[in-house]
Order: C-alpha cells, then structure tokens, then sequence
C-alpha cells in the first residue's frame, strides 16, 4: 500500500499547555509506535522540544510572527509543498487545506460563555463553527462533547466522533512512603486533599476551597492545589496550599500521598486529572459537570450538588470511611485501564482512512 502523508499541527506536542499538550504529545507518541499506512509530518513554529521520547516521525520547524496567520496560510501551504494528503490540527481548519481532520476538546464556551473572557469567548464561537464546516472529519474526546458539539453546531452532524483520551505515560503511581517524602520537600505535610487545574472560573476550584475551610476540627487536612494561575477570583483559605505548577514527576507523588482528589469543574470535555489520580491509587470526588461522568463511571463519588455543605459532608464521610476509600483506589485503578492511547491512535488512523475515503 502507496504511504500517505499526514501534516500535524504539532505546536503543542512537548508543552505545558494543560490538557491539551498532553492530548498531542500522547497521541503523536501512541501513533509512532503503532503499524500504520500513514507517514507523519510534524509541523510546529518552534524545535522539537526537549524532555519527551524521540519520535520516529519528521519534524518541521516553520517559525512565524503571528500564530493566526501561522495556522490559516503557513502551515496549510508548508503541508501541501511536503505533499501532505491530510492535515490534522485543533479548533481551526484554513480555507486552504483540502482534506483536514480538527480536535474539538468541548465546546464549553457555548455550553457556559460566563466562563470565557469577551475576547477569547468571541473568536471561539466565530472560528470553531467555521473550522468545523471545513473540516472533512471533527475528532472530539468524550460522547458527552460530541452531543454538546453537534447540538451547538448543527453543520457538525455525521462527521464527529468520540475518541477518548487516556492516562499520559509519564504520571506513574509512586510508593506512598516515597511519595510522602517528595511533598515535603516543597513545604507539603500530609494529610491532605488535591486539586489539579488552571485557576479559570470554569474550574470551579472555590468550591473545593470553600469546603475545605468547612471541615470540622476531626479532620486535619490540607487543601493542596497545583497548576497555573490562570484567570479569575480564588480565595485561598487557611487550609490551602498553593504549589503553582510542579512537574510529571512531583504531580505523579502528590497524587500519589493524597488522600483524595477533588474535582468540582462546572465543565469539562474528558477529565484527564480523573484518570491520572485514579492511577496513582487515589480515591475522587468529582462534579457532574461535563463529561466526568463519563469518564470516572461508577470508579469515583460523583456530586450532583454544587453546594458547598453537600461537599464538605462527602469528604468527612470518604475520610472517615476507611474501607470506602479502599474500595474506591482498587475500582480507579481497574477504571483507568479501560483507557489506552494505543487505541486513540487506532481510532485516530481509521479517521484518517475515513477522510482518504
């Protein structure tokens, strides 16, 4: 069978840019190690970056001054001069590419605008529809955002499909001892509780806060959150303890010596942190918001209240519950192996075969 060319729009395969990058980064990693008709073009704005495997896959630095102007005439005209056949890219498809298959993670600034800044808000809900009626194939991460996709933009129907995403390679389950030992030396005691996000009103990460400070005397615990600053008011109370963003290695300990992770997002398209604290052995707590659900199943507490009360009940009985808490690491741990990114780039491929089609 003749070789294709598929152009990647590889901009976030190395970075630090939350879920996203590690989409990316995994999915390009899982692609090159699986047999496949396809030869792949990595076209970023910068050098293959430093501190991820070697990729058995070409890459090609394209520099620019402005990153639109990279996505809609740089990248699809360097593509199609290297011969490419399709091209893959995130949220945005040019008018020039031919065959191109976009990522559409969630489409939450329909679903709750008050969550976005006017400026990032208003150019989401123009290009995104536009970028989906180019597109040949619309690959999305969980059904939850494909429904939501195809109810807020009607032209989407038919050409949307749901691949999940999985635990990245690089958090691995660190002994608790050993882990215990990390988190102390950025200034972390146990016990303690973790939440993992970009501060973003979306995040909904005062919830947790809030009910944190609500705990009574019986529990001593510590709120831990980790990420980057992000946007929006956050009140850190006498309970929390702000990391800012930490590496795989430190992020794999924390998860690993905390007694439970909490995620309270209003939404969210898969929820990856879900998968990594249940592979570390760490018991959740999750909202209902978005595809949470979906992801954690019956592996986590999931809340169908917002309030803060109902939050801080929850988590006294999980602390107090040696037994539930056991029962919930063995069940994430179980949950969290029905997902691989081999199968992402399994599915991935046969999209591409679709577009070729």
């Amino acid at each position: 069978m003749n070789k294709r060319t598929v152009a990647i729009d590889a901009r976030l395969v190395g970075g630090t840019n939350t879920g996203d990058s590690t989409y990316w980064t995994s999915l390009v990693q899982a692609l090159s190690n699986i047999d496949h008709e396809y030869e792949l073009l990595l076209i970023s704005n910068a050098r293959m970056p430093e501190g991820i495997p070697r990729l058995n896959e070409k890459w090609v630095s394209l520099p620019a001054k402005s990153s639109r102007w990279w996505s809609l005439v740089s990248f699809p005209i360097c593509a199609r001069k290297l011969g490419a056949d399709i091209i893959h890219t995130q949220y945005s498809v040019s008018p020039l590419a031919r065959k191109a298959v976009t990522t559409v993670h969630d489409v939450s600034f329909f679903v709750g605008p008050e969550w976005f800044q006017p400026k990032d808000r208003f150019l989401l809900r123009r290009t995104v529809p536009a970028a989906i009626r180019r597109a040949k194939s619309v690959i999305t991460v969980s059904e939850t955002s494909r429904s939501e996709i195809e109810q807020f933009i009607p032209s989407s129907k038919g050409k949307v499909v749901a691949i999940p995403n999985a635990c990245p390679n690089w958090i691995q389950p660190i002994p608790k001892s050993r882990a215990r030992n990390m988190v102390e030396q950025i200034g972390i005691k146990d016990p303690y509780m973790l939440t993992v996000g970009t501060r973003w009103p979306r995040k909904n990460m005062e919830l947790t806060v809030r009910a944190a400070e609500e705990l009574s005397r019986d529990f001593p615990h510590k709120l831990v959150i980790t990420g980057k600053q992000g946007w929006g008011d956050m009140t850190v109370g006498n309970r929390c303890h702000a990391t800012g963003y930490v590496d795989h290695l430190m992020l794999s300990a924390l998860y690993s010596a905390a007694e439970l992770y909490l995620a309270p997002s209003r939404h969210e398209g898969f929820g990856l942190p879900i998968l990594e604290a249940f592979r570390c052995g760490c018991p959740v707590v999750c909202s209902s918001g978005g595809a949470f659900p979906e992801v954690a199943g019956d592996s986590a507490e999931v809340m169908g209240s917002w309030e803060v009360a109902d939050w801080t009940a929850k988590i006294e009985s999980l602390l107090g519950d040696s037994s539930k808490l056991e029962s919930l690491r063995n069940a994430g741990k179980l949950r969290e192996q029905r997902f691989s990114w081999r199968e992402t780039a399994e599915r991935t491929i046969e999209v591409y075969r679709g577009v070729m089609r």
